[in-house]
């Protein structure tokens, strides 16, 4: 069997197991609620929901099928290599061209993203977003992700060339040190699609800086994104490391939350900084580098790879997208296994945090606040939360909580 029959091949696999998981997290919505969530929603609202997490999945469904079709095209009839053959020779400007391509392609996909946004999300009052910010954050994706892969293409090309079997080493430690780069500037790469104020004044300022200084915890600032502009639903997030340690809050959060139950979900922010989660995740991060450095050495050394596609010889940019979308798609649910447990048990953790810092009874009322705006799901397959969740569901923290609630601080 030749090498682009086993591509194919791995991107079908590839496909049936996000066809199965789709209908996996379809036939959750049938799973009984938690009593400890049952109040999450009225029956009013949880009709809702199952309509809404309905709609939601079968778009994705479609969603998945409609990129799979093109994946098979773009790879099947050799659409790069022609595409390629039509700039000037050069490995940087046909890398550039599938890279381009590649990027043109995703936007075959856009009307799938324009429907969940502009009629599902809109039709159940979840969406903000104008038409105009839609297309902006669109152009905005286009030309980062063009700029990110044709960077990652670039690395490529020297390490390959000017250091041979040493890639391996190298090409891992180069992307590494982006992924790091990029995390410790995300704080304002994260300002390309949203405006950020520092939290004013007040109250719940005061409250939230006594909690880092009683930890000794420093971070740049306490922002708040302007969430609502796209979309009513809530979060927060701790990004950023060393210097640029961020703990942001939704502006929908702000609104929708008390001062306690915003200082519960701050704790659980700070929880994953005391615990260096973000370090932790890196770590992950760079066992992934490793792994793609490995099968980057393994693309480019087989030469014979590239002429059933339609190339003559290398193109670092096809090689980019075998590792990614192939090679690497293959093990991705084994990585994601993995990260999704750690990710799972640092969620309990930071619970904890708020917990310890008087605020378990509060940390509840606020998930279950969150899981109502986000319309989450309450009771999700089993399989499913090992094999995709980052959060464990909320059923289960919330037992968590109750436990070390009444265990009492310290014991």
């Amino acid at each position: 069997m030749s090498f682009k029959a086993i591509a194919l091949l791995i991107l079908t696999l590839v496909y049936l197991w996000e066809i199965a998981l789709h209908l996996i997290r379809m036939r959750s919505a049938r799973n009984p609620v938690p009593a400890n969530v049952a109040d999450v929603y009225d029956p009013d609202t949880y009709r809702k929901w199952a309509e809404y997490h309905g709609e939601k999945s079968r778009l994705a469904l479609m969603t998945t099928t409609a990129s799979w079709v093109i994946s098979m095209l773009l790879m099947g009839l050799n659409a790069y290599a022609a595409f390629a053959n039509l700039f000037p020779e050069g490995e940087t400007v046909r890398m550039f061209a599938v890279m381009l391509l590649s990027a043109l392609a995703d936007l075959l996909v856009l009307p799938f993203s324009y429907y969940d946004t502009m009629h599902i999300e809109e039709k159940y009052g979840f969406n903000r977003s104008s038409k105009k910010t839609f297309w902006l954050d669109q152009v905005k994706s286009f030309v980062i992700g063009l700029l990110l892969m044709t960077a990652v293409g670039g690395i490529l090309i020297w390490t390959h060339q000017a250091l041979g079997d040493l890639l391996i080493v190298v090409f891992a430690g180069i992307m590494m040190l982006l992924i790091l780069f990029i995390s410790f500037l995300y704080p304002f790469f994260s300002k390309i699609f949203n405006k950020f104020t520092p939290l004013e004044d007040g109250e719940l300022r005061d409250r939230l800086t006594a909690l880092l200084e009683k930890h000794g915890y420093k971070v740049r600032a306490i922002q708040v994104m302007d969430a609502s502009r796209r979309t009513t639903k809530s979060n927060a997030y701790f990004t950023g490391f060393g210097r640029m340690k961020t703990i942001v809050l939704f502006d929908t959060m702000l609104s929708q939350m008390t001062t306690d139950e915003i200082c519960a979900v701050f704790s659980h922010e700070m929880g994953h900084g005391l615990h260096h989660d973000t370090l932790r995740n890196q770590v992950i991060s760079g066992v992934q580098m490793l792994v793609l450095a490995v099968l980057a050495w393994l693309t480019l050394r087989y030469t014979e790879i590239y002429p059933p596609f339609g190339f003559t010889g290398i193109n670092y940019g096809f090689a980019v997208i075998l590792i990614m979308s192939v090679e690497f798609a293959l093990i991705a649910p084994l990585f994601s296994l993995l990260a999704n447990y750690f990710s799972r048990k640092a969620e309990f953790r930071a619970d904890e945090q708020a917990v310890k810092e008087g605020y378990g009874e509060s940390l509840v009322s606020a998930l279950k606040k969150l899981a109502r705006e986000n319309f989450s799901e309450l009771a999700p397959s089993p399989l499913l939360v090992k094999l995709q969740y980052s959060h464990p569901p909320l059923s289960e923290r919330i037992s968590a909580i109750d436990k070390l609630t009444k265990k009492g601080p310290e014991e």
